[in-house]
């Protein structure tokens, strides 16, 4: 057993070294360490081969592995992905999903080649997405179904009844990963959607809005159905209420930059909001 995980990065405002929680599990165990700079570095192949494993088991390590690197275990690099592949390949499968709205989403055990997502799937597992669920929740889910799914698969491989189905590229699609830019709700689209966006980026990086020239972040919303000029605040009393595109969403919890989350009734009791503004 190698347990291979990013270095140790600065964090928090004293920029001090922090472990990952890879590394920090690994070693309550008793399991080793490496922490390489980068899989390309040429001491990374001959360790591997060192430990001589049956499978790379592979999840969200953040950095493709190089072709190297696929053949150095018998049954190959497995990855856990947190899609039903081919659908959302790519770096941000459970935030795209929640964008989408699909209604469903799931895991797949898959044999990594070199291309990006684009390897034999060997089990897949579905499950529905809840109208309360954000990318949190949904990890979360995804992630403990991932760890039984690949128990499985690695002793399917071991008994030799593993079967990898080709992956098809018709319905595929890519999870481009997240910029700053996606998270900076565009008041011109329909209500649902921004809802959608809300969950997608919470617990992080959290959805954006201008308001006066203050960026703020809004945590939790519900779609209404009231009408009005995108971007124009509806209601400003016990709650606020924007319209969109289409509908209008009623901001039921944000936060001011530096500051703690409140909800809107509390927001407002601090920093009024007037009728008939406008957010950015």
């Amino acid at each position: 057993m190698l347990v291979l995980t990013r270095p140790d990065r600065p964090a928090g405002r004293g920029q001090h070294l922090v472990e990952s929680a890879v590394k920090r599990l690994a070693l309550r165990h008793g399991f080793p360490v490496y922490q390489p700079d980068s899989l390309r570095a040429p001491d990374v192949l001959e360790r591997l081969r060192n430990a001589a494993p049956d499978a790379l088991v592979v999840a969200a390590y953040g950095a493709l592995l190089p072709p190297s690197l696929l053949g150095v275990a018998r049954f190959g690099a497995l990855n856990i992905h947190a899609s039903l592949l081919p659908r959302w390949r790519g770096a941000a499968p459970i935030q795209r999903a929640l964008l989408a709205g699909d209604r469903e989403t799931g895991v797949s055990i898959m044999q990594m080649d070199a291309g990006l997502d684009t390897g034999p799937v060997l089990a897949q597992r579905r499950i529905e997405i809840a109208a309360d669920d954000d990318a949190g929740t949904l990890h979360d889910k995804l992630a403990g179904l991932g760890a039984r799914l690949m128990v499985d698969a690695l002793v399917e491989l071991a008994s030799g009844r593993a079967r990898a189905a080709a992956q098809s590229e018709e319905g595929a699609t890519y999870a481009h990963k997240l910029e700053k830019a996606d998270t900076l709700l565009d008041w011109s689209r329909p209500a649902a959607e921004l809802e959608r966006a809300i969950r997608a980026f919470r617990p992080v990086p959290g959805a954006s809005v201008l308001l006066d020239g203050e960026m703020l972040k809004i945590w939790r919303a519900r779609v209404l159905g009231d009408r009005g000029v995108p971007g124009t605040v509806l209601r400003a009393d016990a709650s606020l209420v924007v319209a969109c595109g289409e509908g209008a969403l009623e901001i039921v919890e944000l936060q001011r930059p530096g500051g703690r989350r409140m909800t809107a009734a509390s927001f407002l009791r601090g920093r009024p909001v007037a009728v008939g503004s406008r957010f950015g």
